[in-house]
């Protein structure tokens, strides 16, 4: 499909434009009968230039909407609140705070930029002790714990948080089979690492 990124123009496709009376090419894309959503980009309505201009004019996006949904769906932050990864009650099971736990997506910014240098800051002190690898600095951030560790505290945590990313301690949910996986290898690193006793 080419696409004329200054005009909006789709050539080649051979559509014919959709108004009913017009026989041209339909090189234009206007909103379709099914809007964008989870499934996909909805379906679009094709026209001529003449006819796509016509459509514009007389299209209203907030149709069918309440005074109130209107002046969310124009609020700066709209969507901020929409259920994603980020916002999910389980979303701060890996230490950063929760999206949907503050009012100001700046907020949010802020406190999640901090727990990155914050675990960065741990890692590199943990570096410059010379008790701990890289590798072993990162598996000890991976599994929440401090230089301070022993091996009882290793394998208590350890057991905790493969119970908590397991999928059938999250309803069959696979989505963290991710994490577990990094739990597993930080753990087996570390339960190796001498300065660990």
């Amino acid at each position: 499909m080419a696409n004329s990124r200054f005009h909006g123009r789709y050539e080649g496709e051979g559509r014919v434009c959709e108004h009913p009376t017009c026989r041209e090419a339909g090189e234009f894309r206007a909103p379709g009968y099914r809007p964008s959503g989870f499934d996909g980009p909805g379906e679009y309505r094709w026209f001529c230039l003449q006819h796509v201009r016509e459509f514009n004019d007389g299209y209203n996006w907030f149709e069918g909407m309440s005074a109130e949904e209107v002046l969310n769906a124009q609020s700066p932050v709209a969507g901020w609140r929409t259920e994603s990864p980020a916002f999910s009650p389980r979303a701060a099971v890996d230490g950063m705070p929760r999206w949907n736990d503050f009012n100001d997506p700046l907020d949010a910014i802020s406190a999640r930029a901090n727990g990155i240098k914050s675990r960065a800051r741990r890692e590199a002190q943990m570096q410059m002790s010379g008790q701990f690898s890289k590798d072993e600095a990162e598996a000890l951030e991976t599994m929440g714990l401090g230089s301070d560790t022993n091996k009882q505290r290793l394998r208590r945590r350890y057991s905790e948080l493969v119970r908590r990313y397991h999928p059938d301690r999250n309803g069959g949910d696979r989505s963290y089979e991710a994490r577990l996986g990094k739990v597993v290898d930080a753990y087996q690193l570390l339960r190796k690492c001498k300065a660990i006793a």
